[in-house]
C-alpha cells in the first residue's frame, strides 16, 4: 500500500491506521484521495491480518475539513469530471460519499475507530458517518460550513443525523460556519465517546484498536454488521436476519479462540470508563 501519495498506511500487528495526508490542506480531499480512501477500503475487506482499523488525519488541526474545492483538484477543468452531474440531466450524480465511506461504498465490516485531531467538517461526515465510534482531541471541532457559502447540507446531515438528536444535527447544518461544536459537546451528547488531551489522541486510538483486534476476527465483524443491520433496517426485520448473523458469526477457529481465553483461567483486566 505504500503507493498511496495522499494517505499515510501503518499496520501495527492487527492494526491497521489509514491518516488522511494533505496537512497543507487541511487533509480537505481531491479526487486523488477519494479513489486512494476507496482503493484502500476495498484492500482492507481481503487482508485478513487486520482485525481493526484506526481512522485520523495528519497534523493536529484538522482530521478534514470536505472537498477541495480547487477546480484541478476535483477534476472541474477535465471535459469528463467524475463529480457531480453525469450528463444531460440532473439525474446521475457522482458524490464522494460514492468512494468514500467504508460500509457503504466498500462493504468493509471490520471496526474502525475515528480519531478526530482537530477540525472536522463539511465531507469529513462522509467518513465518520460510518466508523464505529469516535474518539477525539480536545480542541477537535465539528461543523458543516455548507449554508454558509450557499449549499443544502443533505448527505452529510443525513448520515449524522443516525448519530445525533435531531436538535443538534439541525444546529450543526444550519449554523454554518457561524458556529461549531466542541469536543466535550459533541462527547456529551453522544457523538464522541471519549475526548482525551491531543498528545494521547494517538495512543489511546490505538490501545483501544489493539485490545478490540485481540478477539475474535469473526465476532467481531459479525457484531459490527449486527450493530449496522439495526440502524439500517427495521427492529423486526432485524431481528428477523439475527438467527442468519449468529449462525455465519459462529465457526470451530472463532469459538476455539474464545474458549482459550476461558480455559486459560486468567481473568481479564478491564478498564472502568
Amino acid at each position: 500500500m505504500s503507493r498511496y501519495q495522499t494517505l499515510k498506511y501503518e499496520e501495527f500487528g492487527p492494526v491497521a491506521r489509514v491518516t488522511l495526508h494533505r496537512p497543507e490542506v487541511h487533509n480537505a480531499f481531491d479526487m486523488r484521495m477519494v479513489k486512494e480512501v476507496h482503493a484502500c477500503w476495498r484492500e482492507l475487506r481481503a487482508n485478513d491480518d487486520i482485525r481493526v482499523i484506526v481512522l485520523t488525519g495528519s497534523g493536529d488541526k484538522a482530521f478534514c475539513t470536505g472537498l477541495d474545492r480547487t477546480a484541478a483538484a476535483v477534476g472541474e477543468d477535465d471535459r469528463t469530471p467524475e463529480l457531480g452531474q453525469q450528463g444531460g440531466t440532473p439525474m446521475h450524480q457522482n458524490e464522494p460519499g460514492d468512494w468514500l465511506m467504508p460500509k457503504t461504498s466498500a462493504d468493509l465490516w471490520k471496526p474502525i475507530i475515528g480519531a478526530v485531531n482537530g477540525m472536522a467538517c463539511g465531507g469529513a461526515f462522509y467518513l465518520l458517518g460510518e466508523v464505529e465510534f469516535m474518539i477525539a482531541a480536545e480542541h477537535a471541532t465539528f461543523f458543516d460550513p455548507h449554508t454558509t457559502y450557499g449549499m443544502a447540507t443533505v448527505y452529510e446531515s443525513m448520515m449524522m443525523a443516525q448519530r445525533m438528536p435531531l436538535g443538534e444535527i439541525m444546529r450543526v447544518s444550519l449554523m454554518g460556519s457561524y458556529e461549531r461544536m466542541s469536543a466535550q459537546r459533541a462527547h456529551q451528547i453522544g457523538l464522541v465517546q471519549e475526548v482525551v488531551p491531543a498528545e494521547e489522541l494517538q495512543e489511546k486510538a490505538m490501545e483501544l484498536a489493539q485490545t478490540m483486534a485481540s478477539q475474535p476476527t469473526l465476532a467481531l465483524q459479525g457484531t459490527v454488521r449486527s450493530v449496522w443491520y439495526t440502524r439500517e433496517l427495521a427492529y423486526r426485520q432485524a431481528l428477523a436476519v439475527a438467527d442468519t448473523l449468529v449462525q455465519s458469526s459462529l465457526s470451530e477457529e472463532s469459538l476455539s479462540e474464545g474458549q482459550r481465553v476461558f480455559k486459560s483461567g486468567k481473568r481479564v483486566d478491564w478498564n472502568l470508563r
